[in-house]
Formats: structure tokens, sequence, C-alpha cells
């Protein structure tokens, strides 16, 4: 059984031993998915558990709490990615001020040697960790030799020539290049989550929505034609806002899925917006009629995308 652990404090988990692989893992692209593979290749071979050990908060999100970068996934999304890819154990770490502050060396020797008895440590290219990002493949390596373990860097992951990273996949998401995102990320980006109770201002207004909380900065926003995942056996076709609803004194980010010709309670169920194409940025409105009718000229410019892109997948 898949096990969550979120401290570096606490007993031995794996005495049996362990191969480790360690990274923010924020979108699980190909590159993520490199290294997740190799370390369960590793652990079946050594016939041990395969253990992912990130941070929540990213670290980056803890040093910048006024300004935090975005986010391409939630965390309860990547530790079910991360089981999907067989990953026997997930460390989502507390990343606060005690974390921050514990030095590279101890971490190896708390979590990866005592806690986790890990046999061998895999990390991306130029990962570093602990205290001042004092952390890397060489040190791991000389306290490896040292303490029993072995450690190795997988290589950098390319396609086309282009090196696949989240900060590119980012870049590439603003720019509304969906189609490019989902070339390194190995699938369309989509944000899934439980269906939430919102204020149900849409349904006055003729455009009833799913709504998903997104708790950080999100990497997106605008208005979006979409599919969701969840509600049948096939994707249905949506137009979708994320953002923070200025016209109406928003203030968290929230995902709004209007679905096309849908009748029907979603509370409460699990679904996914898979983003096809930006239609435009966030606006505020003078007043609601101005915003309803800008929603009808949205529904029906993410129905005409939508039916295109599926008349040339049947075709």
């Amino acid at each position: 059984m898949s096990r969550l652990f979120r401290n570096v404090e606490g007993g031995v988990l794996f005495p049996q031993g362990s191969v480790v692989c360690i990274g923010a893992f924020d979108g699980l692209h190909r590159g993520h998915r490199a290294l997740v593979q190799h370390a369960v290749e590793r652990a079946r071979a050594l016939g041990v558990p395969a253990v992912a050990l990130a941070f929540e908060p990213l670290p980056r999100e803890f040093f910048a709490r006024d300004t935090p970068p975005p986010r391409l996934m939630l965390a309860r999304d990547k530790v079910a990615a991360l089981r999907g890819l067989g990953v026997d154990s997930v460390g989502l770490l507390r990343f606060d001020a005690k974390m921050a502050a514990i030095t590279a060396e101890d971490f190896v020797r708390d979590m990866l040697v005592r806690r986790l008895g890990a046999r061998e440590v895999w990390i991306g290219p130029k990962f570093h960790f602990g205290n001042r990002r004092g952390g890397d493949l060489a040190l791991l390596q000389a306290m490896g030799a040292e303490l029993g373990f072995a450690a190795g860097e997988i290589a950098p992951v390319h396609l086309n020539g282009e090196r696949i990273s989240s900060t590119r996949i980012r870049e590439l998401l603003v720019a509304g290049e969906f189609g490019h995102a989902a070339d390194l990320l190995g699938r369309p980006y989509a944000i899934g989550g439980r269906v939430v109770r919102g204020r149900q201002l849409g349904r006055t207004l003729g455009f009833p929505t799913a709504n998903l909380r997104f708790p950080r900065t999100p990497a997106l926003s605008g208005i979006y034609a979409t599919w969701v995942h969840g509600v049948f056996e096939r994707p249905w076709p949506s137009v979708s806002s994320f953002g923070t609803r200025p016209t109406v004194q928003g203030v968290e980010p929230l995902l709004e899925a209007h679905l096309f010709d849908f009748h029907g309670d979603l509370y409460g169920r699990h679904i996914e917006v898979e983003f096809v194409a930006k239609l435009r940025d966030e606006e505020k409105f003078n007043d609601l009629p101005a915003l309803t009718e800008q929603m009808h000229h949205d529904a029906r410019q993410a129905r005409h995308i939508l039916n295109e892109q599926r008349l040339r997948a049947t075709a």
C-alpha cells in the first residue's frame, strides 16, 4: 500500500532500504517522469520500495511569499500522479523555516539515510537542496561513499532539440501554446479536483459552472475553450474562466467550467479540465449584463474551436 509522509522527523520507514528520487516535480513533465521511472526501475531491480521526495509548498514559494511563482500542479494531483508512475511511497515534506534551515548534510543523514535507508539516490540535472542550496550531486556522492549509498543524476531530457523544464512549460501556457506545452508534458495540460459550491452567480446568468479551487498562484489566467473529463466516458465540451473574477470582487483563484448543454449536479465529483485554447484575458466589466453578453460570445467561440478540434481528430 502506498504511503504518504510529511516530516523529516520520525521513525525508520524502510528498514529494508529504498531507492529515492528528489525533485519539485511541478507538472510531472517528461523530464520528471524519466527521473521517477528510472528510480522505480532501480527499486524493482534491488527489491526495495521506490520513494519520491518533494516539498510543499515549493521552496521558491516559501522564499517569495509576496510574489509566489506560478504552479502547474497542486499537491494532491502530484501525489496521485507519482503513485501512478509506480512510486511506492511519497514524501511531501513540509517546507517551512525549520526545513529551510536544515543543512544538506543533515538532510542526507537524517532523511535519506536514517529514515529512508536509501541505497540509491537519484536527482535531476543541477538539482540543489538543503540550507543555502548547499547540496548537490557531488555532496550526495561523497556522503554516499561514507554512509553506504550510491547517487546519480539523470541526463536532461530534450524534445526536438528543446530542453524540457517546468519554466518553459509555464511560458508556453501563458502564451496560449497548449499543443507545444502538451508535447513537453507528455499529455494535454489539465487541472483536476472536486467540484465545490460557489456563489451560483453563473446559474443566475444562464451559465452554471463546475467550480474547482486552486489555492496557489496558477500558471494561467483568462477565458479558455476546454474539455471536461470525468463527467461521462467521453470529454465534455466547455468554456472555462480561470482567475479571481474581478467583476464580482473575487480574491481566491477559481476555475469555473461551464459545460455546454449539460444538465445535472456535479458537486463533490472529481473532474479534470483540459485547456485547449485561450479566448481572452480576464477583465472587469461595468455591470452583469455586459459580462453576460461577453460570456455568450466566449461560449460561441469555444464551441467553434472544440468542434473544429473534434473534426480534425476524426478526419
